[in-house]
């Protein structure tokens, strides 16, 4: 950081967080890379029970901001806290795997684990049947479809029972129908773990059905909030188009569906119940 001035260099504060059920909040976050501004006073935060997703146009700086909240990055200026103990589960958005490797699911959901008990194939069998992949613990990686290969990775995350979830375009390789069952799963695994969700999703039909809050990003943030508001943010127009914004005013907290390519209704299950440590988190009727 040579020639920064003192307030503009980085201030990275990991410990406890005052709000109980906060996780990561990110303050003021500045990025200069190359001498190119990428972010620019950036403020973020995820709560424990909440799915927050991170919108934004090619280049916007939606990955730079994940890494800079993962602790992968450092910022040029800003303020990170998180929860003390904070346990994290990332999922990235593409998985490089050696052609000639024959490397099985269970091996996979080895790595990155350590040693102890999450190691062992009964724990390893209990997630991949919470993420609907049971039966694949023996099958090869490369043999896995577009939708395996997701639930695979998210089984692999939660081996490390995550307070947040950082999921970088869950969806990835999914087809339509695949994609409103991997954000169904979401859901649901934030209704049974209680922990956080951050997505990073350019899915803004599907995504904005199943997300809490919307943080729209380009290289700073542009508007913030419930999915319903921020699609009325002149903000999001002047983004993404009046026509998308009028299509995505009607995807509001109450649908119950989405439609494919062909305009056929796909279902999304949205109502949840959430009862957390310090209240309750209700969505639905």
């Amino acid at each position: 950081m040579r020639g920064l001035p003192t307030r503009n260099r980085p201030r990275i504060m990991i410990g406890q967080m005052t709000e109980n059920n906060m996780l990561l909040d990110a303050d003021g976050v500045a990025v200069e890379i190359g001498g190119q501004s990428i972010l620019s006073q950036v403020s973020a935060h995820v709560e424990s029970g909440e799915i927050v997703t991170l919108i934004g146009p090619n280049g916007s700086g939606k990955t730079t901001l994940v890494r800079v909240l993962l602790g992968v990055l450092k910022p040029n200026a800003g303020r990170v806290a998180a929860k003390s103990g904070l346990r994290i589960g990332y999922v990235p958005q593409r998985l490089s795997i050696e052609t000639s490797l024959p490397l099985s699911v269970g091996r996979f959901l080895k790595f990155g684990v350590g040693r102890g008990p999450n190691r062992q194939r009964g724990k390893r069998t209990a997630v991949l049947t919470e993420v609907g992949a049971q039966g694949l613990i023996d099958a090869r990686m490369h043999d896995l479809s577009g939708g395996e290969l997701q639930r695979v990775m998210l089984a692999r995350a939660l081996l490390r029972d995550p307070d947040l979830l950082v999921l970088d375009e869950p969806v990835q390789g999914v087809d339509i129908n695949g994609q409103a069952e991997i954000y169904n799963l979401i859901t649901r695994i934030r209704d049974s773990r209680g922990c956080g969700i951050l997505m990073v999703s350019h899915d803004l039909h599907l995504v904005m059905a199943a997300t809490d809050r919307v943080i729209c990003l380009n290289h700073h943030v542009c508007c913030a909030g419930k999915p319903e508001a921020v699609t009325r943010d002149p903000a999001f127009e002047n983004i993404f188009g009046a026509e998308v914004a009028a299509q995505l005013a009607i995807y509001h907290h109450h649908h119950d569906h989405t439609h494919d390519s062909g305009g056929a209704p796909v279902p999304l299950d949205h109502s949840h119940t959430y009862q957390g440590d310090t209240g309750a988190h209700t969505h639905g009727d």
